[in-house]
């Protein structure tokens, strides 16, 4: 199944090759909530609470009624995952805060899927180099997607397995390191970072993963009415 995504930054939708350089910006937010209406899933990401120099809060409260999203970026307590997820949101995108010291912080993935429950938590799992990446992609730490998985997978209902090397350039996949962090764990995988082409998320689709597409889809690669006619069969 293809998720489209919807990355907010600065009150509008931005996307970034790389979670750096700014590639794509628009101020046409409810556009781009309509244009996703007829999809089941979208993800949503407050890239400014992801990084910690504000959120986009108004916005986030806005979209999630509107859309079934997943939302993401700065959920670092308890407290705020239940705001967020009061906003209406299926699901809450985890990251950063599972990991503490260098390794999965299992304390506060218990506490978390204790208080909101597991299904509603889907934990991200960032890897560029072959290694865990953390605080918005900067901070690398000596452990494989594989290990954290299979780590996290008891306090989560899903994994969000973003591939960083490939994130916006537009080139691919990889659809082997997507695969074995799929055989690590039970739980669903969903996968992100550089897939580009129906065909990818074809062969995705056929493993039981999910994909997550931004910069196709606002580039135009992946045209919006050709998606939504595959949704329907």
């Amino acid at each position: 199944m293809l998720i489209p995504s919807i990355d907010l930054k600065n009150g509008r939708v931005v996307q970034l090759v790389q979670g750096e350089r700014l590639a794509i910006e628009s101020t046409d937010v409810d556009g781009w909530v309509r244009r996703f209406e007829g999809f089941p899933k979208v993800q949503l990401i407050d890239l400014d609470a992801a990084m910690g120099t504000g959120t986009n809060d108004p916005l986030v409260r806005s979209i999630a009624p509107r859309l079934p999203c997943r939302v993401g970026g700065g959920i670092r307590t308890i407290e705020r995952a239940r705001e967020v997820l009061g906003y209406g949101t299926t699901a809450i995108i985890v990251g950063s805060s599972l990991f503490e010291s260098a390794r999965p912080d299992l304390d506060f993935a218990k506490r978390l899927a204790a208080a909101v429950g597991v299904e509603r938590i889907i934990a991200a799992v960032d890897s560029r180099g072959g290694r865990i990446v953390i605080s918005g992609w900067k901070e690398p730490i000596d452990l494989t997607a594989v290990e954290a998985v299979q780590a996290l997978e008891s306090y989560c209902g899903e994994f969000l397995y973003t591939h960083v090397d490939r994130e916006g350039l537009m080139q691919g996949t990889d659809m082997e390191a997507i695969l074995a962090v799929q055989r690590a764990t039970t739980r669903r995988v969903t996968a992100a970072g550089g897939i580009t082409t129906q065909q990818e998320i074809d062969d995705l689709d056929r493993h039981g993963i999910d994909a997550v597409v931004g910069m196709a889809i606002y580039t135009g690669t992946l045209r919006l009415p050709d998606m939504a006619r595959r949704m329907e069969h």
